[in-house]
């Protein structure tokens, strides 16, 4: 029996581990061809290997920096080639530095930017003829830290609630063709908070999870489980400019 992710064409940047990796494996096992975008070549090939010997779908590789001059471009270009036409973009590529505010720096604040909104923004100008004529989805993988209060991570806050405001901005623009939402995931079990906390990291989680209403980080593949139902076209497809929290009631 047919299903509507056979053959559904999608790129996911950060799709080397965390939550992109996820989302990666998810859409693959459901008959989708991936385009699997990161910047370390090792994580990218044990993520789509895992999927070629899965069956389904299938999951390409493409090593690049979303952040490098052309990277938009480049990615649209390779995505043409292997894809033969795109019907979905993930941007869950993503950078954080948690500090306080006399600690944080001008370098932590623009890479976040570059990362967190920038390069999602391009990407998304970069394909947008693609996504016209199949019609098809954006997804930004946003963060509930661009939705609350986040004293000592107010740069990473102040990023991605900028990225929140262009997904519902461009669901407005690009409508009807283009459908455009985020999902915000509150704390989710990956090595970003290690890398983002340093040393603090361990008190950071603690307190993290006491704040949590259900008492836990979530998981990335409950996370991909809600990127995959927005792309869903059997599912989703009157869903437009909806910022979807998926955190375990972190927000309320």
């Amino acid at each position: 029996m047919s299903s509507p992710w056979d053959g559904l064409r999608l790129v996911v940047t950060g799709g080397g581990s965390g939550i992109g990796a996820a989302v990666v494996a998810r859409a693959a096992g459901l008959g989708a061809d991936v385009l699997a975008v990161g910047r370390r070549a090792g994580r990218l090939a044990e993520v789509t290997a895992k999927v070629q010997a899965g069956g389904a779908g299938r999951a390409v590789p493409f090593v690049v920096d979303v952040t490098a001059a052309g990277a938009a471009e480049r990615i649209a270009d390779r995505a043409g080639e292997l894809l033969g036409g795109v019907d979905a973009l993930v941007n869950n590529a993503g950078h954080a530095v948690f500090d306080r505010l006399e600690d944080a720096t001008e370098a932590d604040l623009r890479r976040m930017l570059d990362t967190n909104l920038v390069a999602p923004a391009l990407l998304i100008r970069a394909l947008l003829p693609e996504l016209r004529t199949s019609r098809g989805c954006v997804v930004n993988v946003s963060s509930v830290g661009g939705a609350v209060a986040m004293p000592a991570r107010s740069y990473y806050g102040a990023s991605k609630a900028a990225l929140n405001s262009l997904t519902r901005s461009l669901a407005v623009e690009l409508a009807p063709d283009v459908r455009v939402n985020a999902i915000l995931p509150g704390p989710v079990d990956t090595g970003l908070w290690d890398v983002a906390a340093g040393d603090g990291a361990d008190a950071l989680r603690e307190g993290i999870v006491t704040a949590t209403p259900l008492g836990r980080f979530g998981l990335a593949s409950e996370v991909a489980a809600w990127v995959c139902h927005l792309i869903d076209p059997g599912t989703s497809s009157w869903i437009t400019g909806s910022l979807v929290s998926v955190d375990g009631g972190r927000a309320a």
